[in-house]
């Protein structure tokens, strides 16, 4: 009865994020690209949910076969930034709803505790906070709402490059209970002593107002590992500094510094050789010493680093 007992409350605790780290999955779109999935630009990862959701299926099979406790829905792509503004408009709640399906699928053939996170990308172009638009929040956000609801644990609003655009999709979702995680990416080059978004706005601010939305978790991702620590200091300095407690966590990419005209995912950047799976563990730690409880991967870091990370990370 105690080893049960002790099992339940481990696991408990585990999935709160509160006995030991959260492992989050890692990037989608080279890992169809590896198993030959169709996979071209403009559309990115969202070509394979309509041309081969079986590789869908299976690359998040493999991040929870790797270790992971939260997988994220292959929304990301499914924006008229990358399947265009005519298909969007027909087919986007659809292909919102097969991206929820398929990672729902992944977790009940897995029999395992595992939760889906339902990606609220960038509405209109990663990296690009000037491209911000608020009269179309509500025309590009609900479809991807409404077809990822049934399906998901949680909502995470990720690679977020600007304050507006994170306030924009809070306001849009619905009132479900479900947790609400919000991920910013973090400007690479030409920073100074101030950790800041991809807007120029500092990390300080942004974790602000992560508070002031009831965010159960903030992580960072999509950028390089050397910037992220010093936005998880300046996060839980401002969550300290607040009296809130909100968990902190980071999955970053393993790409070179992006410089300003970037746009995520407008081509296969190099990979970082540094970044194989015990360099991405030496990163990982450092989060997790200085405070984030969740971590993961992002572009160009696979379910063999995730794997690494699941069995060194406690």
């Amino acid at each position: 009865t105690l080893i049960v007992s002790y099992f339940h409350k481990h696991m408990s605790e585990k999935h709160m994020g509160a006995a030991s780290t959260v492992i989050l999955d890692g990037g989608m779109g080279r890992e169809l690209q590896r198993a030959g999935a169709p996979f071209r630009q403009p559309e990115w990862s969202a070509l394979a949910l309509s041309e081969a959701p079986q590789a869908v299926e299976a690359v998040h099979a493999a991040y929870i076969a790797s270790g992971a406790d939260v997988i994220t829905s292959n929304s990301y792509a499914v924006v008229p930034f990358h399947i265009g503004e005519t298909r969007f408009a027909t087919e986007g709640q659809a292909l919102a709803a097969l991206a929820g399906e398929l990672a729902r699928r992944a977790v009940q053939a897995s029999g395992k505790n595992v939760r889906v996170a339902g990606s609220l990308p960038p509405l209109f172009g990663s990296y690009r906070p000037d491209l911000f638009d608020a009269s179309r929040v509500t025309e590009l956000l609900n479809p991807l709402v409404n077809g990822l609801a049934p399906h998901v644990d949680l909502w995470l609003a990720e690679t977020q490059s600007s304050i507006i655009e994170a306030r924009a999709i809070h306001a849009g979702l619905p009132q479900d209970g479900k947790p609400f995680w919000l991920s910013f990416t973090l400007k690479d080059e030409d920073t100074d002593d101030v950790p800041r978004l991809r807007s120029g706005e500092p990390v300080a601010e942004a974790a602000a107002v992560a508070a002031e939305l009831g965010v159960e978790t903030l992580l960072f991702n999509c950028s390089q590992p050397e910037v992220i620590g010093a936005a998880i200091d300046a996060a839980r300095a401002t969550f300290e500094r607040l009296g809130v407690e909100i968990h902190i966590g980071a999955y970053a990419n393993a790409f070179p510094p992006q410089p300003k005209e970037a746009t995520a995912n407008d081509g296969l950047d190099p990979l970082r050789d540094d970044l194989d799976p015990p360099g991405y563990l030496h990163w990982a730690r450092d989060w997790q010493q200085r405070g984030a409880s969740h971590l993961g991967g992002c572009c160009g870091i696979g379910p063999e680093h995730i794997a690494v990370l699941a069995q060194k990370l406690v």
